[in-house]
């Protein structure tokens, strides 16, 4: 049965007062003999009034070494007795509080030299910090001092020799305010601006090129992560070059990553990264934005190249969210964790014998060389991670079947092998509700929807869509951040607008209704009342009437999750070309101005806004498809398309009228004929005449 992470430590013994919160991460905590506080005023103004200085916690509910953090130190008393005489000590999940994240994970790059969760930092009073590390050891082991040596040392330098702690703690916040790039640290624009050249983007393959792994795939070496905007981007300079060394990187690197363990072979969706370079051994939580991020890419590879593999990987990852991440209310839970009854991928790996047993003996030598159990044991020594050793070619040859037989013979024993793996007991599910990730989520389910004719999907990404501009939109305008058991709460950052604008523009390219679209630019002003740079271009993370931290976070690069300002410019070029709104236009022109210097200094960090640089500089394809007999047709067509920014913009078969009209005026005056569907080609403000047969659509899109 599958179990909640906020519940795997229910306990009688007494709570602290987490046990309030909606976080399943910071539940996980509730029963710790540690007086912990959650983030907020009480427990910074116990820091202040005492003179004390903070611990703070940041992780997460997925996250292994946070558990193993947990038991050996949070659970013991005599940490939790020290910590309360000298420390205040604060419990944040960063992924509720992506602001205090990236504001301290910087700090704790610049102190220690790395960063990880769970993410160890200890702050003045006044939040600035001056020590941090990740995750401590009761005794030192690692390379890294034992947890009550590091408390005891600072609690002694924090009554000895404070005048030297906070000197430290303000060169520190002199270093993060660098990284998070105030406006100071950015150009000023003068009145005219040019929007960058798509030279930018040769930069960046250069220098993708330079890390590709041409084995195994990917960008980097272990740990291994997907990348999935980097290999967009290898797949949209493919199209606009011919390039066929830049389709490899792209579609090698998604083939591996969808035969290795990364993948769950049994139940769809990623995990995390690999812990190695092969894409074998995977971190096993799985979160709902990389899956979100991964599945767009394995849509493009599909458009391509035509390959069904693609497709049908895509098509399972957005299964897995069906099956496992959907509330009842329609909101999409965040994470699935790594661990099961206290150890780490016991749920997701094998006995040989095991899988033998259920699928019969006289399949050894398939299972053997399909999921590569034939081999050493893969996972710490004592059991596989299943996993296609090969392309399906050659497995195929090696078994003496073609590709499409070998997958039917493999499918009945899948089929088994999850049956009983679901009756074991189950990673704990993080089910809370993020607008960011639901966002995410929303684009990649309408995507799939779209291309795949799959109207399940489209639901799913539908209901999600009206949870977050209902209960996480209280009030019709602001959005909050979080939900869990219908408490939302806790300030919107700008990657909330962003994400969520963006995946109700793929929705509203799934299902023609421009209420989504109402909705994205609703999401877009506030962004640009709250967010947006007064003196400078582009966005801050947080609002203008957010809590002030030591540095206001700004999120140009990407990491883990694409940048919200890339994000926030693909948002605008799209409502563009619904629009026609050159205010937009300029806004967005300006913010590529802006960074131009930063991405051409490192433009592998820059992936997202790349990607939206090249649908700025695309011209505003727009198939204009007004409803009538045949639609569905000619808007499979224009989904379909091997050119991803190519916008469907579906009207009623009348046109539009009124306020709609003045609104999307490059699509009004465009109605059906006669009762057939009608689309008409358009690319910036010029149409080409309107058709109504899928050839002479196919036609004009080729030309």
């Amino acid at each position: 049965m599958s179990t909640h992470s906020a519940d795997s430590h229910a306990s009688d013994a007494p709570t602290n007062r987490l046990a309030s919160e909606t976080s399943p991460y910071l539940l996980q905590h509730q029963h710790n003999p540690v007086d912990w506080y959650p983030w907020g005023e009480e427990a910074l103004a116990k820091a202040r009034e005492e003179e004390k200085p903070i611990f703070l916690s940041i992780g997460y509910s997925a996250c292994h070494w946070c558990h193993v953090m947990e038991r050996e130190s949070f659970e013991n008393t005599h940490v939790a007795e020290f910590l309360k005489e000298h420390f205040v000590s604060i419990k944040v999940d960063r992924e509720e509080r992506p602001d205090l994240d990236d504001v301290y994970m910087k700090a704790t790059q610049v102190l220690s030299g790395h960063g990880g969760w769970p993410m160890s930092v200890f702050l003045t009073p006044e939040l600035k910090p001056f020590y941090a590390g990740t995750y401590f050891p009761p005794n030192a082991r690692y390379g890294q001092p034992a947890f009550m040596q590091v408390l005891g040392s600072l609690s002694t330098a924090w009554s000895t020799q404070r005048e030297q702690v906070t000197k430290q703690a303000d060169k520190v916040v002199e270093h993060v305010e660098r990284m998070v790039l105030t406006s100071e640290h950015l150009p000023q624009l003068g009145p005219d601006v040019e929007r960058p050249r798509l030279d930018l983007l040769d930069a960046a393959m250069e220098q993708l090129a330079n890390v590709y792994d041409s084995r195994d795939g990917g960008f980097g070496g272990p740990p291994k992560f997907p990348h999935a905007d980097d290999i967009r981007l290898c797949l949209r300079q493919f199209l606009a070059t011919g390039d066929p060394e830049v389709l490899q990187r792209g579609v090698h690197t998604l083939d591996c990553m969808q035969r290795g363990g990364i993948y769950d072979q049994l139940g769809g969706g990623f995990a995390r990264y690999s812990t190695d370079g092969e894409w074998l051994v995977p971190h096993f939580e799985k979160m709902l934005y990389d899956n979100a991020l991964i599945v767009p890419a394995l849509l493009e590879a599909h458009r391509i190249t035509g390959r069904e593999d693609f497709a049908r990987t895509a098509r399972e990852c957005c299964e897995w969210v069906l099956r496992e991440m959907v509330g009842s209310d329609g909101g999409l839970y965040s994470t699935q964790d790594a661990d099961s009854e206290g150890e780490e991928g016991r749920f997701f790996v094998w006995q040989r014998d095991e899988v033998l047993k259920l699928v019969g003996k006289k399949e050894a030598k398939f299972v053997d060389i399909y999921w590569g159990l034939g081999k050493s044991e893969t996972f710490e020594g004592h059991a596989w991670v299943l996993h296609r050793p090969k392309p399906d070619t050659e497995l195929a040859a090696e078994l003496g079947m073609s590709v499409d037989a070998m997958h039917a013979h493999a499918e009945p024993m899948r089929a088994k092998l999850f049956e009983h793996r679901e009756q074991r007991v189950h990673p704990g599910t993080d089910d809370k509700i993020l607008a960011a990730w639901n966002g995410l989520m929303i684009g990649a389910l309408a995507q799939t929807a779209s291309v795949l004719d799959e109207p399940r999907f489209l639901e799913c990404a539908q209901n999600a869509a009206r949870f977050c501009l209902s209960t996480l939109r209280p009030d019709g305008r602001r959005l909050l951040a979080t939900a869990r058991h219908g408490k939302a709460h806790l300030n919107a950052t700008l990657a909330d607008y962003a994400y969520l604008a963006n995946g109700l523009l793929d929705l509203y390219a799934a299902d023609g209704d421009l209420t989504w679209v109402d909705e994205a630019l609703s999401l877009v002003d506030v962004a640009n009342t709250h967010f947006a740079d007064p003196e400078r271009a582009g966005w801050f993370f947080t609002s203008d009437d957010h809590e002030q931290l030591v540095a206001r976070p700004r999120d140009l690069q990407d990491g883990a999750l694409p940048s919200s300002n890339g994000v926030m410019l693909e948002v605008l070029v799209r409502l563009h070309e619904l629009t026609g709104d050159d205010e937009l236009r300029e806004r967005a022109d300006r913010a590529f101005a802006t960074c131009e210097p930063l991405v051409r200094a490192a433009p592998m960090a820059f992936a997202r806004m790349l990607l939206a640089l090249i649908r700025a500089h695309g011209g505003g394809r727009v198939v204009v498809l007004a409803d009538g007999d045949g639609a569905s047709d000619l808007a499979a067509l224009t989904l379909r398309q091997p050119e991803p920014t190519v916008t469907l913009a579906r009207v009623p078969a009348g046109g539009l009228e009124g306020e709609r009209a003045e609104r999307y005026a490059p699509l009004a005056h465009k109605a059906s004929a006669d009762g057939k569907a009608t689309a008409y080609p358009c690319r910036g403000t010029h149409c080409e005449a309107p058709v109504h047969e899928v050839d002479a659509l196919a036609s004009a899109l080729a030309s």
